[in-house]
């Protein structure tokens, strides 16, 4: 069984570089692929990143681009998104989520393809 367990959120500063973590059990890094979404009240879950089976690396999406970046640490069974140069529009609950890609896959699903979640980190950045 496919489980992504993320810590409890935290206050970032603006300008900030914090790290998000998920911890994943069940699932096998060559075989799947996994993500970074957000997602605020009232608005769409928003895409940010995807590390493919193969570990390879893709932005979903741009208001990201070059601020944050994906990476995981196979022997720890963790995935990371690390988040510099933080804004106040940045403050929105964090998701990670992984989904089967079959073996030896190097492209990222679509945002939409993904099927286990973690429950969310609430990061809230403010001075």
């Amino acid at each position: 069984q496919v489980q992504l367990v993320q810590p409890g959120g935290g206050l970032g500063q603006p300008g900030g570089s914090p790290r998000l973590s998920c911890a994943v059990n069940g699932f096998t890094w060559d075989h799947h692929a996994t993500g970074w979404f957000r997602q605020a009240p009232g608005k769409e879950r928003e895409g940010l990143l995807c590390i493919s089976s193969m570990d390879g690396s893709t932005y979903y999406s741009d208001s990201v681009k070059g601020r944050f970046t994906i990476s995981r640490d196979n022997a720890k069974n963790t995935v990371f998104l690390q988040m510099n140069a933080l804004k106040p529009d940045d403050t929105t609950a964090y998701y990670c989520a992984a989904v089967f890609t079959g073996y030896g896959g190097n492209a990222c699903p679509q945002p939409y393809d993904y099927k286990y979640w973690g429950q969310g980190t609430q990061v809230t950045v403010s001075s």
